[in-house]
């Protein structure tokens, strides 16, 4: 009996890769546990739909990380921290604080833990790279300066 895997299953194959069972295990196991369905006309149809729109999402959020990338890329943000006279920080700058910069200067929203930063303890101009996708980084300045209290 040919059956479409719902899920990823150890020794039998991957999600949505048709496969022929047995029938008893394809009706005592399989079935029932909700791990594959029949593989008729209308789940054939179903499933390559599914893969369908699932490239389309993916190919648009690439289109949208690679606009993003052009908008940001070698661009410079700034950054204001507490610090001593000689341009060393009291703290460090971190991810969080870029990705504040970032969106409140560039209008552009990233989550920190796509910001590679490097340990920023002084005054001056760091490279930072942001992760949008898969494949898809772009590189920014990041200017420290200290704030004048």
């Amino acid at each position: 009996m040919k059956v479409i895997l719902l899920k990823d299953i150890k020794g039998t194959g991957k999600k949505d890769q048709i496969i022929e069972a047995s029938d008893g295990y394809a009706r005592n196991f399989l079935f029932p546990k909700g791990l594959a369905k029949e593989a008729s006309a209308a789940n054939l149809n179903a499933v390559e739909n599914q893969k369908s729109a699932q490239k389309h999402r993916e190919e648009v959020q690439r289109q949208q990380a690679l606009e993003t990338s052009k908008k940001i890329a070698g661009k410079s943000i700034r950054i204001q921290a507490r610090g001593a006279e000689g341009g060393r920080l009291y703290g460090s700058v971190t991810s969080q604080e870029i990705a504040d910069a970032l969106e409140k200067q560039y209008g552009v929203k990233v989550e920190k833990r796509r910001i590679d930063v490097a340990n920023i303890r002084n005054a001056g101009d760091f490279t930072v790279s942001v992760w949008l996708y898969a494949g898809v980084t772009a590189e920014m300045i990041a200017k420290v300066e200290v704030a004048k209290d």
